[in-house]
């Protein structure tokens, strides 16, 4: 076993400190260990082939965190291709919410994803991907003035 030291803000480590009295912990060293191992679970998405997906990428973040919001649009920025739409959401004074629909391919998503939540001041993210199955085909629509399209 091997010993670290790590920083965490005031607020992460209350949120931890109540799931250790929840789940009766022995203490903080254990059940940082199981909200670890947990968390490299959720994150070892293993896709193969790279396939086209759909996401939704859910992150709550400090809006007074130094210059936080500015790389956060730049890093959207410099991928526009993968961001569909997205919702922005005032929690409380200090806290945002965003919800960011995400479409490419599983790794570049997954890539997005991961460079957002790991930035400081993120508090909280999680990505949730679909496989993308709509092969981007055309299709006919029935609707009174017909038309078909083609999706991307």
């Amino acid at each position: 076993m091997q010993r670290i030291t790590i920083s965490i803000d005031d607020d992460l480590m209350e949120e931890i400190d109540n799931i250790i009295k929840q789940k009766n912990y022995q203490n903080r060293s254990e059940a940082i260990r199981d909200l670890t191992r947990t968390g490299i679970q959720n994150s070892s998405l293993v896709v193969e082939g790279n396939p086209p997906c759909v996401a939704a990428l859910v992150y709550v973040y400090d809006h007074e965190s130094r210059e936080l919001s500015k790389r956060l649009t730049r890093t959207f920025h410099e991928q526009h291709d993968l961001t569909l739409a997205s919702l922005h959401v005032h929690l409380d004074h200090g806290s945002c919410m965003e919800v960011s629909m995400l479409k490419g391919d599983a790794e570049r998503v997954g890539q997005l994803a991961e460079q957002v939540i790991t930035e400081r001041g993120v508090r909280y993210g999680k990505l949730v991907m679909v496989p993308d199955n709509s092969g981007g085909h055309s299709h006919h629509h029935h609707h009174d003035d017909e038309h078909d399209h083609h999706h991307d």
